[in-house]
C-alpha cells in the first residue's frame, strides 16, 4: 500500500463503555491500479471462504498471548493468582479479595514499534486488591514471578466492587430480623422479595472509613419485572467489609406497592397484545460469499483497510466511570440473531473472580458487517450535460458491539468502522427504568404546585428524571504521537456597503490550543466550531496537516450545581471535550478509585494543571450525554434510544479513499424467495 499512515486510538471507553481497541488506519489511495486489483483479488478469494459462522464455544485454557495488548489468558491469570497469594502480605492476611486483575500494558512506544513476528514484551499484570481493609495496587511480573507494589498516593474511594461483594451485600439484610419483619409488615412475602445493591456515592463524613452499599427491595409477585414494583422508602445500608446491616430506613409505609398488571415484558407473557400489532417478517443480511472481515489470533480484526486489536475489559464504562460496578463485569451474553446478526463473530471476556480464579464471560462482544441501505457516495449527471452517468456505492460498515446490564438498565455500545476512514461511536440506552412509588394513580390527583420530579408512568409508578454521561478516552496518535488540537471556529463576517451586495459571509478561523485550559470545550449551537487532532509535521501534497476531527451529534450538559457532591465526583462532565497530555496514570476520567470517592482525582482536576499540549502526545476526551425525562412509552421496558459522535478523517487522505469500491450488481446477490405468501 502506498503512503502508509497510522491513526492509533487506544480506546478506554469510560463512564459507560467497554473495550480496549488498538487501531491502525492505513492511508492508501484505493483507486490506484495496484490497490484496485488487490480489492478484486480479495473479492475473488472470498468465494473460497467457509459457510457462515455458527456460534461456538471457545476453549480458553489453551490460549496464548500473541500480541502485546492481548488480555491475560486463563493460564496467566492462574499464575498471577499463585504469585500474589504466595506473597507474605497475603499469607498473613485474615481476609483479602482481588478487585481487578488485568494486563499491565507495555509502555506505549514498545507497542507502537512492535510488529507481527517480534517477541512479546514482558507479560505483566496490574492487580488491585483489598487486604484486611486496606487497598493495594500491584504490578505482577509473570516472567520473574515477582510482585511490585505501586505507590498511588493518598486517594479517597475504593476499588470496583467484586461480583462477590454485590452478591453478599444483597443477601446480608435477610439475616436481620428487623428487616424481615419490616418486609412482612409491608405485605410482601419474603419468597417474593427481590433486592438490588445500589452504590451510595459520597456526601460527607458519614460515608468515610466504611465501604458502604445501599440495598433497595422490590416485589416480584406475579411478574418478573420487579423493578416496576418498588417497596418505596425501604432502604438498607450495609457495610461490605463486615457484612453488617448498619441502618434500616422505612419511610414509605403510606405508599402502596404498584400492581403487577402490565409490567411483563417477555414475549411469552404478552397475552392480549399480539393481535393488535401487525408483525413484520424476519429480516436478515445475507452474505453469499461469507463475511469480509477476518479475526487473527482471537483479537486482531482486519476488514477493508482497517486493522485493529480488540479486547474486552472488566472495568471500562458504567456508573461513575465504571469504577463502581465494572462495565465489562456486568456485560451479558449477546443473543444471536437479535443482538447480533447472522455471520457475527463472538468474543468472550476472561476475568478474575474475587479470589483471583479466572472465569469466562461468554459472547461478550460481537463483530459483524452491517448494511442498512445507506449510500456511501453517489452522483448522477444532469440531463443538460448530455452525459448518461449514474454512480452510487452502498455504505457497508463493520460493527463492534457489546451490551452491559447494570441491574435494570442496559447500555448498548457500537463502534462502527466505515471504509472511508470514519469511525462512528454510538451508545444505545434500553432496559428498565429505575422508578419510585407514589400514592398517585392519575395526574388529576396531583396539585398544580407539586412537582413529581418525573413522570407518572402507571398507577403508583413515577419514572424519575435523570441523566447519563459517557466519557470516551481517545489516545489520538494521528500518523505519529506528536499531535496538536485545533479549534476551527465558523464565524459570520460582515461586509461593507461598497464591498458587496451581500451583507455577510462565512469565515473559518483556526487556533491551536497551547495548554489544557485552551482545549476545555463546551459545545455551543450558535458558536459552531470543528475540533481537529492533527499532526503538524505530516502534510498532504497540497500542504494540509493530516488529521481527524470530532463530529458531535446530540449530546447533553449537566445542569447540577458544580459543588453538588455527585457533580464534584463527576466533574469530567463539566465540558464535552478535554485534551490532556498522555499520562499512563491518568486513565480513568473519574479517578483510579471511584467508589465513594470525593472527586479530587478526576479529569477536571488533572486538566487544571494547564499543561502544554501543542505538538505533544495528547489524549482527547469526549463526553456523550443524555437528558432523560421518562414517558409512558418507557414503561414497562424502554425502546432503545441512541446518540453518537464520530471521528472523521480531515485531510488525512489525499482524496476520497473509497473511489475504488465497486458497486453492487444483481448477479452478486442472492434472490431469496418467501416460502409462502401472506395477506
Amino acid at each position: 500500500m502506498e503512503g502508509k499512515k497510522f491513526l492509533r486510538l487506544l480506546s478506554l471507553l469510560l463512564v459507560t463503555f467497554i473495550l480496549f481497541i488498538f487501531i491502525f488506519v492505513r492511508n492508501s489511495d484505493l483507486p490506484s491500479s495496484k490497490n484496485f486489483h488487490y480489492v478484486n483479488k480479495a473479492a475473488a478469494e472470498l468465494e473460497l471462504q467457509p459457510p457462515p459462522r455458527k456460534l461456538t464455544r471457545h476453549v480458553h485454557v489453551s490460549d496464548m498471548a500473541r500480541h502485546p495488548l492481548d488480555p491475560l489468558t486463563v493460564q496467566e491469570m492462574n499464575r498471577v493468582r499463585s504469585i500474589v497469594i504466595s506473597h507474605a502480605l497475603f499469607k498473613a492476611a485474615k481476609s483479602y479479595a482481588l478487585h481487578s486483575v488485568v494486563l499491565e500494558e507495555p509502555p506505549k512506544p514498545l507497542v507502537m514499534r512492535w510488529k507481527e513476528g517480534d517477541s512479546l514484551p514482558p507479560r505483566k499484570a496490574s492487580v488491585i486488591a483489598r487486604v484486611d481493609g486496606g487497598t493495594h495496587v500491584m504490578i505482577v511480573d509473570l516472567g520473574l514471578g515477582r510482585v511490585e507494589f505501586v505507590d498511588v498516593g493518598e486517594r479517597s474511594g475504593y476499588p470496583t466492587m467484586t461480583i462477590e461483594d454485590m452478591n453478599t451485600a444483597t443477601l446480608t439484610p435477610f439475616g436481620s430480623k428487623e428487616f424481615n419483619r419490616t418486609v412482612v409488615a409491608r405485605g410482601v412475602d419474603l419468597k417474593d422479595l427481590a433486592c438490588l445493591p445500589i452504590s451510595t456515592g459520597w456526601y460527607g463524613k458519614k460515608e468515610e472509613k466504611r465501604r458502604l452499599i445501599k440495598i433497595q427491595c422490590y416485589s416480584l409477585e406475579e411478574t418478573t419485572n420487579f423493578y416496576m414494583r418498588p417497596i418505596e422508602g425501604l432502604t438498607v445500608i450495609v457495610d461490605m467489609d463486615s457484612n453488617q446491616v448498619l441502618e434500616i430506613s422505612d419511610n414509605g409505609r403510606d405508599i402502596p406497592i404498584p400492581q403487577a398488571a402490565n409490567t411483563e415484558y417477555r414475549f411469552s407473557a404478552q397475552k392480549n397484545i399480539h393481535h393488535k400489532i401487525k408483525p413484520i417478517n424476519p429480516i436478515s443480511i445475507e452474505q453469499p460469499k461469507g463475511p469480509s472481515f477476518t479475526v487473527e489470533n482471537g483479537h486482531m480484526i482486519k476488514w477493508a483497510n482497517w486493522e485493529f486489536h480488540l479486547k474486552p475489559d472488566p472495568r471500562a464504562g458504567t456508573y461513575m466511570d465504571a469504577g463502581e460496578y465494572g462495565f465489562g463485569l456486568t456485560a451479558m451474553p449477546l443473543d444471536p440473531l437479535n443482538d447480533c446478526p447472522r455471520n457475527a463473530y463472538y468474543m468472550d471476556g476472561v476475568f478474575a473472580a474475587g479470589d483471583g480464579r479466572p472465569y469466562v464471560r461468554s459472547n461478550m462482544v460481537c463483530v459483524f458487517e452491517s448494511y442498512a441501505g445507506d449510500i456511501g457516495w453517489r452522483h448522477s449527471e444532469s440531463p443538460i450535460t448530455g452525459m448518461e452517468i449514474c454512480e452510487a456505492r452502498p455504505k457497508v460498515t463493520l460493527v463492534v458491539r457489546m451490551a452491559a446490564s447494570v441491574a435494570n438498565y442496559y447500555y448498548i455500545v457500537d463502534w462502527e468502522f466505515q471504509n472511508d476512514g470514519l469511525i462512528n461511536i454510538k451508545v444505545g440506552l434500553s432496559g428498565i427504568l429505575m422508578v419510585k412509588g407514589t400514592p398517585y394513580t392519575n395526574l388529576d390527583q396531583v396539585s398544580d404546585q407539586e412537582s413529581l420530579y418525573g413522570t407518572l408512568l402507571s398507577e403508583n409508578v413515577i419514572g424519575v428524571i435523570h441523566d447519563h454521561y459517557i466519557t470516551f478516552y481517545l489516545d489520538m496518535d494521528v500518523d505519529g504521537s506528536d499531535n496538536s488540537f485545533v479549534k476551527v471556529n465558523l464565524q459570520r463576517q460582515q461586509t461593507s456597503p461598497e464591498e458587496s451586495h451581500r451583507k455577510s459571509y462565512l469565515k473559518a478561523t483556526r487556533s491551536i490550543a497551547k495548554t489544557e485550559k485552551d482545549a476545555q470545550i463546551k459545545l455551543k449551537l450558535y458558536d459552531p466550531s470543528e475540533f481537529h487532532a492533527v499532526n503538524p509535521s505530516k502534510k498532504t501534497r497540497v500542504g494540509n496537516p493530516v488529521g481527524y476531527k470530532v463530529v458531535s451529534a446530540g449530546t447533553a450538559a449537566s445542569l447540577l450545581d458544580l459543588d453538588d457532591p455527585p457533580q464534584r465526583r463527576g466533574a469530567f462532565t463539566n465540558n464535552q471535550i478535554w485534551v490532556t497530555p498522555y499520562n499512563r496514570s491518568e486513565e480513568w476520567a473519574g479517578g483510579l478509585f471511584v467508589y465513594q470517592s470525593h472527586g479530587e482525582d478526576t479529569l477536571a482536576t488533572w486538566s487544571e494543571r494547564d499543561r502544554e499540549i501543542e505538538n505533544k502526545d495528547i489524549v482527547l476526551w469526549y463526553t456523550l450525554g443524555f437528558h432523560h425525562i421518562p414517558c409512558q412509552e418507557d414503561f414497562p421496558i424502554m425502546p432503545t434510544v441512541s446518540s453518537s459522535f464520530s471521528l472523521k478523517p480531515v485531510n488525512f487522505f489525499e482524496r476520497n479513499p473509497i473511489l475504488g469500491i465497486p458497486p453492487n450488481f444483481e448477479k452478486d446477490l442472492p434472490v431469496c424467495q418467501a416460502t409462502s405468501s401472506t395477506s
